[in-house]
């Protein structure tokens, strides 16, 4: 059975690409919402979600009594894919990440069964199995799975979005990651211990846990992240 959210998503690109061809400009409005359901062949609540995302992503306007209107086209509504990111800087990343990553496994350690928690396990084994033959690349692939994984946990859709960008984000600091194989046992057994709390379903601790683990990374690149005095710290 397809969830609502991958029917939302679904819909959410499909609209993104189409207002990124020009299928519909800047002041227009977009067909009504039967038509527009019927076109796309799913229903109007699923419609109207996705037309939620679209107007949180600053694409669109829902006006009331006359329908949806299209916005211009800004730097921050992209094609899906393309690298926002890339001007960032590492402390940059580690902000975002001290943001949301905690959030996200938090959701995570609710909901995730057991082939979710074996999905994870395998992109530690990779880790693993690079540390020990002192690969840094392949280190830094793992790792880079580890958190793509998780990112891909979370079903809800504006989430989703924005973790692609979290996730080009992190490539970003890829090459840190290749300069630094020393740390990547530190990496693997925080990360081990976030995919522990997310086993026994424990929220708080592996929120916990991945705040631990993005403030380390933030020490071992020599930058403090400045975080909120009533923001949670580990």
């Amino acid at each position: 059975m397809i969830s609502s959210s991958t029917v939302v998503n679904s819909v959410v690109e499909k609209l993104r690409q189409a207002l990124a061809r020009g299928q519909w400009r800047s002041g227009d409005m977009l067909p009504g919402q039967r038509e527009l359901a019927e076109q796309l062949g799913i229903s109007r609540p699923s419609l109207r979600e996705a037309v939620t995302v679209l107007e949180t992503l600053g694409l669109v306007r829902a006006l009331p009594g006359k329908g949806v209107l299209v916005l211009e086209a800004d730097a921050t509504a992209q094609e899906p894919g393309q690298d926002t990111s890339a001007a960032a800087s590492l402390a940059d990343v580690l902000e975002l990440r001290y943001t949301l990553e905690p959030f996200i496994v938090g959701l995570v350690a609710q909901s995730a069964n057991s082939q979710d928690v074996g999905q994870l396990r395998l992109t530690l084994m990779d880790m693993r199995e690079a540390l020990e033959a002192d690969d840094s690349e392949a280190g830094a692939k793992a790792y880079i799975a580890f958190h793509e994984a998780l990112f891909a946990l979370t079903t809800n859709p504006i989430f989703q979005s924005v973790v692609q960008q979290t996730g080009n984000a992190l490539k970003q600091s890829a090459d840190m990651l290749r300069n630094s194989p020393e740390h990547l046992a530190a990496r693997l057994k925080e990360n081990e211990a976030v995919v522990r709390a997310i086993r026994e379903r424990n929220s708080a601790q592996a929120s916990a846990q991945m705040r631990q683990h993005i403030l380390a990374e933030g020490s071992r690149m020599g930058i403090s992240l400045n975080i909120p005095d009533d923001h949670p710290h580990p």
